[in-house]
């Protein structure tokens, strides 16, 4: 996917996810060192794959994650207790510079920062227009604050196909 195509976020009035896993087919998944570290020990080393310097969520031999499973229609991760950042983020993409050199409608002021929001078109989930407030309110700061490190939960940015508690 190349960022000529990503959506500002003041373009989309709301985002859910609708378990439909285009997230999860033909994208590889980054892990940061302590994801990489709780994959392993989990799961052992033959659901990695290494290139480049970086670990990556090997892909089965349909471009789907190791970890994305059907059910009833949908696509559902499997390892939602250690899901990677880059699952949670997802559709969404966080800049500290606009992608497009003229500008667009992707700013967000986080504290003292300026963001950048984006979201993939390939996700079935986005419905465009202007910002809603719980899109706003709820669903952007979950996503800033997920993508900063500053939390790993999820109420708002996951699929409400499934419910899944901790053991």
């Amino acid at each position: 996917m190349g960022d000529n195509r990503l959506v500002p976020w003041r373009e989309v009035n709301t985002w859910s996810c609708n378990a439909c896993g285009n997230c999860c087919q033909g994208y590889r998944v980054p892990l940061k060192m302590e994801e990489f570290v709780k994959v392993s020990n989990t799961y052992g080393q033959n659901v990695l794959d290494y290139g480049m310097g970086k670990v990556y969520l090997k892909m089965r031999s349909d471009r789907r994650c190791i970890f994305q499973r059907p059910l009833m229609g949908r696509w559902l991760c499997t390892i939602q207790g250690m899901k990677p950042t880059a699952c949670r983020l997802f559709p969404f993409q966080i800049h500290h510079r606009p992608v497009y050199s003229k500008g667009d409608n992707s700013w967000y002021r986080y504290g003292d920062k300026m963001l950048y929001i984006y979201l993939d078109p390939d996700c079935e989930g986005i419905i465009s227009g202007q910002p809603n407030e719980r899109f706003s309110k709820q669903i952007l700061p979950e996503i800033i604050n997920s993508g900063l490190g500053l939390a790993t939960k999820q109420k708002f940015t996951t699929s409400k196909f499934i419910k899944w508690t901790p053991p």
